[in-house]
């Protein structure tokens, strides 16, 4: 199987732009009735040469413009490098997710080598924008590109992996969230229907000037659309900055059995997971509210292990029981985001949950541990 026509190519650049609005179109049509969802990936239609002698390669020229926002308000609080540097880590990701797609032997396509060109530009369009102008060549029916980078989605038995930048449904105008899409590919999404309950979706000025949701510590929440995909050992991964205590980024009950990642009256980082009759639980990790950090919780078997990154510390607990049920199962309720599943509403932000149905060994979790303070400049 082979590339044959452009509309293969701009169906895979579509589905790998996901953080923002995506456009097949021309420069003088951004933003035109001012309905953008930033950051916007506008593809322009490219030129492309067929070899004289045809050989069943066609190159295309690309060139690709991304925008964001950049409001005067943001100046104060975000400078204008870090909003194009972040913009730039957008689309370098993006990229790096086409190249993967045509890694299969079954689909032939690579980058040209030292075709890329990459151009700032500022105060663009119908809005105040910064502009990151991407230029490319890439040959149709020859592969010979491999990519480097370690993604979550590299490791076997991901069931969950939420991203604030990604695959988000909310109102423009209240930046209420109604839903938040699985990029696992098992489609274990989040959703809230009641307004009052929706975390509110900022695109910008997280850690590293990401995008995050907010949480209001009273009722904001969200819920997967089925039941927990974790059996009975898992890692999972979070990406969050509590501001109050008694808060919980990921939470999972069924009576009295439970997963909980969050923060103790005491104000002390916090992992428990339950199986109704016995806990285990991380306390004592020291936690500065107000700290954007990298949590991680693995459990295998009868024992715990609990990793927690900021910009200052680095702490590793475990805790074990030999009357932890090993056998146990959390698959049998919903699972939910910036709640506990009975109480202990998150104050704070989240920018990235990540879940395995399996433990991870100690490589892998520094794998993805490594791509997400890459991302978010955690540590």
């Amino acid at each position: 199987m082979a590339i044959t026509r452009l509309t293969d190519i701009i169906t895979v650049f579509d589905s790998k732009w996901t953080y923002g609005d995506v456009k097949f179109g021309y420069d003088g049509e951004v933003n035109q009735d001012h309905d953008t969802q930033y950051p916007l990936m506008l593809v322009n239609p490219p030129e492309s040469i067929m070899p004289v002698v045809y050989d069943g390669r066609e190159e295309y020229s690309f060139e690709i413009n991304f925008y964001n926002l950049y409001s005067q308000a943001a100046q104060s609080v975000v400078t204008l490098q870090k909003r194009w540097d972040n913009l730039q880590d957008l689309s370098n990701e993006w990229l790096d997710m086409v190249l993967k797609n045509y890694q299969d032997v079954t689909v032939e396509a690579y980058l040209n080598d030292e075709s890329i060109e990459i151009e700032r530009i500022k105060d663009t369009k119908n809005d105040k924008l910064v502009q990151i102008k991407l230029v490319f060549t890439m040959s149709a029916f020859t592969k010979c590109f491999r990519p480097v980078s370690s993604y979550p989605s590299d490791f076997a038995d991901l069931k969950v992996w939420l991203r604030a930048d990604s695959g988000v449904t909310f109102d423009i105008p209240t930046k209420r969230v109604s839903a938040w899409s699985d990029s696992s590919g098992t489609n274990n999404n989040m959703a809230q229907s009641n307004a009052a309950n929706q975390p509110l979706r900022e695109g910008y000025g997280g850690q590293n000037d990401k995008a995050y949701f907010s949480f209001d510590g009273v009722n904001d929440n969200l819920i997967s659309d089925s039941n927990s995909p974790i059996t009975t050992n898992f890692t999972i991964f979070e990406v969050s900055k509590m501001n109050e205590v008694t808060g919980n980024v990921f939470g999972w009950r069924n009576g009295i059995s439970s997963i909980a990642i969050g923060i103790n009256s005491d104000g002390s980082f916090n992992t428990k997971v339950s199986d109704g009759d016995t806990t285990l639980s991380t306390n004592n990790i020291s936690y500065n509210l107000g700290e954007n950090h990298i949590g991680i919780l693995k459990k295998e078997g009868k024992t715990i292990n609990s990793e927690y990154y900021d910009s200052l510390n680095t702490i590793t607990k475990t805790d074990t029981s030999v009357d932890f049920d090993s056998a146990f199962l959390f698959n049998t309720a919903q699972f939910n985001i910036g709640y506990s599943g009975s109480a202990e509403y998150l104050s704070g932000q989240i920018q990235e949950v990540i879940v395995y149905n399996r433990a991870l060994s100690s490589a892998e979790i520094a794998d993805v541990r490594g791509y997400l303070n890459l991302k978010y400049k955690i540590y």
